[in-house]
């Protein structure tokens, strides 16, 4: 079954300049598929003939696309144009957006598609197990991945610091078997355009956070954390102890002043006693209470 003609394409403005970009920086041809949706569209035209009807227009926008420099073991078609549609699903896994055809990029030739380029399309379009839902449509209906876009650079080239490029827009129709051109029009920023940004929806999912608060890990933090507050403790009790006796002042255990400063060092020495005795004591009790428990 053939797809109902599209009245016009569109493509967002940094979609269109990524792919440009791509064609541009890369040392080859490339080729790739193209990702959107199809909507019926029902144009808003105020007036005061009731006799006036405004039909809605199928447009097919184009939000995305994957690329590929040829030869490629990924590429999604064989030599003779034929798509493998093994190879194609493989590379639609981690796509969400709908498959709407594909684009072929070529350097200083003319702006017309070629007979591979043909094949390949109808080809594609033949493949109904990647059609999608057309949007908003008064029944459902799907639409088979058709579109081709064709991108050239020109045969010559007069201002090399200028870099200019062709684009055409074509519809495959199968009952026709031939290719029809269509508009394309690129959707930027303003009140024209306004239609299309209040009706955007990301097509990129977000990646998945690890978002896990409690079980062991948090019981494995807090563990963590009181052994840190423990420690941080036992060394602020010692460093009081040791108070105006640092390694640095070891060094008068030697000479004249090794008399006072060892008076000094036993006088730490029993405190440090003192302090170990009380210890002593308060586990004793602890232990007491705890067999007293205990019976």
């Amino acid at each position: 079954m053939d797809n109902p003609p599209l009245q016009k394409i569109a493509i967002s403005g940094p979609t269109l300049a990524s792919l440009i970009q791509r064609f541009s920086t890369s040392s080859s041809s490339i080729d790739g598929l193209l990702f959107g949706h199809v909507t019926h569209v029902t144009p808003l035209n105020l007036t005061d003939d009731s006799s006036t009807t405004d039909s809605p227009t199928l447009l097919a926008t184009i939000t995305g696309f994957l690329s590929s420099p040829p030869p490629s073991t990924a590429s999604f078609y064989d030599s003779s144009g034929t798509v493998n549609p093994s190879s194609l699903h493989r590379l639609l896994l981690h796509h969400n957006s709908s498959l709407l055809g594909w684009f072929s990029t070529r350097r200083k030739t003319p702006i017309r598609p070629s007979m591979r380029e043909f094949s390949v399309t109808a080809s594609l379009s033949s493949l109904s197990q990647f059609s999608s839902p057309i949007k908003n449509a008064t029944q459902p209906s799907t639409f088979n991945p058709c579109i081709f876009l064709l991108f050239a650079s020109p045969t010559s080239d007069h201002t090399a610091h200028i870099h200019t490029h062709e684009y055409r827009a074509y519809q495959f129709r199968r009952a026709g078997n031939s290719f029809e051109a269509k508009s394309m029009d690129i959707i930027n920023i303003g009140p024209a355009f306004r239609g299309h940004y209040g009706s955007f929806s990301p097509n990129s999912m977000f990646p998945a956070l690890d978002c896990e608060i409690e079980g062991t890990r948090m019981k494995e933090d807090e563990e963590r954390l009181s052994r840190m507050k423990q420690a941080a403790k036992d060394k602020k009790e010692l460093d009081d102890y040791a108070v105006g006796f640092e390694i640095g002042k070891l060094s008068k255990l030697m000479g004249s002043e090794a008399i006072s400063y060892t008076a000094g060092l036993e006088d730490l020495y029993e405190k440090m006693l003192v302090k170990i005795q009380k210890l002593t004591r308060s586990v004793e009790n602890s232990s007491a209470k705890v067999l007293e428990l205990v019976r």
